[in-house]
């Protein structure tokens, strides 16, 4: 279980009201987000963030998620993916402050890997995941618990995905799993399929992306479909049989990424059309007919890398969160790169981490004042330190 300390009271006016003050820290409200981001109303924003940065010093470490808006990205002293950035923090005992401009989930895990002494803050308690919420503990463990009703519980190794809640970290760590990132979800599972001395499952139970488990397993280690259900936690015994569940190798969670579970094949065939010679590359969290489609699939900074290395005048296709794909654009402007889908669509809770609240997460913090702490409770944490650190010692 986490906690969050949320003492907002300004120490100037800001231009915009405070957003998600009293609100689920876990939730989202919807996933719609056409058209343009507005720029920031007050021009002196950026100037006092420089001021509040400087006031700080070696004292604060900002992270920034390869999903936030530029105005955000530019304070970050590191950027990366959800893990790197955990890493990141843990690397720097000397900072009193992490600022993690990211999701809720990102600042969970920079809590479990970060010193008792280091503080991490989160600048808008309202920037969740779906995806996370999309797998509680509750539910988990009514799964966990039909399992062993049927007698296969000892068969069955928990995976979770990075973009999971402490609580389902903590719940696979008690239980002997692992978690894994887009990058390593091969190795994970190799592992938890393994046999003695590894993972030593027959089945894995895979939360909560039902799309990168299915397309690791599938596309990746060679298994058929039909060795993977999907337990949906909203009906009862997970909407299987005890025969599906006995025969599966792959019990997925029903849950995925609502910024990537938005791309189809459509958005393939119609791209490659309206673009010459395209190259589409996605990420492992779009739906299997889309990575099919696909002439690539990678991690945030698989798809990072492969274009930077593509060679001058190349067109890109790009499944993957909207302000990352316009980064791609800005970076290379050799290359013609494109969001893979028409219609606009940013990470609608990404996106709650704006300069407003970073502004005022820094000035509070230069001030004395620790605001929006987030912090997993120590029996968690424990459990939830040894799942990631079962994934760090992955083969």
């Amino acid at each position: 279980m986490t906690t969050a300390v949320d003492s907002r009271r300004p120490l100037q006016p800001l231009p915009l009201l405070v957003l998600g003050s009293g609100s689920d820290p876990g939730s989202e409200r919807g996933v719609s987000c056409p058209g343009e981001l507005p720029a920031a109303s007050d021009p002196s924003l950026v100037r006092r963030a420089r001021a509040a940065r400087r006031a700080l010093g070696d004292r604060a470490f900002i992270l920034g998620h390869h999903y936030q808006r530029d105005e955000v990205i530019q304070f970050a002293d590191v950027t990366g993916d959800s893990f790197k950035l955990a890493r990141e923090a843990a690397a720097r005992p000397g900072a009193e402050y992490v600022v993690f401009c990211g999701v809720h989930f990102m600042a969970e895990s920079a809590d479990v890997l970060t010193s008792d002494a280091q503080r991490v803050v989160l600048p808008d308690l309202a920037a969740g995941c779906s995806m996370a919420d999309m797998a509680t503990l509750d539910q988990v463990e009514d799964c966990w618990e039909t399992l062993e009703d049927l007698g296969i519980a000892g068969e069955v190794v928990p995976v979770t995905y990075m973009n999971s809640s402490a609580d389902i970290k903590a719940f696979t760590g008690r239980h002997g799993g692992t978690v894994c990132t887009s990058s390593n979800a091969r190795r994970a599972l190799d592992w938890a399929l393994g046999g003695a001395g590894q993972g030593g499952g027959r089945k894995v139970l895979f939360l909560p992306d039902q799309h990168l488990g299915r397309n690791t397993a599938v596309l990746e280690m060679g298994m058929d479909l039909s060795d993977c259900v999907v337990w949906d936690p909203h009906r009862e015994d997970g909407g299987l049989t005890a025969a599906e569940l006995r025969a599966a190798a792959m019990i997925l969670w029903k849950g995925h990424c609502s910024v990537h579970g938005r791309f189809r094949r459509e958005c393939v065939t119609e791209v490659r059309a309206r673009v010459p010679g395209v190259s589409v590359i996605v990420h492992p969290e779009c739906r299997h007919e889309v990575v099919l489609a696909a002439d690539q699939v990678g991690s945030t900074e698989k798809i990072i890398e492969t274009i930077g290395r593509a060679s001058a005048g190349s067109a890109w296709a790009v499944g993957t969160e909207l302000n990352l794909v316009r980064r791609l654009a800005a970076q290379n402007p050799d290359k013609t790169i494109v969001f893979l889908d028409k219609t606009v669509c940013f990470c609608s809770t990404m996106n709650r981490i704006d300069l407003p609240h970073l502004v005022w997460a820094l000035e509070s913090l230069a001030a004395g004042t620790v605001v929006n702490q987030i912090t997993v409770d120590p029996e968690s944490a424990a459990h939830a330190r040894a799942a990631l650190t079962q994934m760090l010692a992955l083969p």
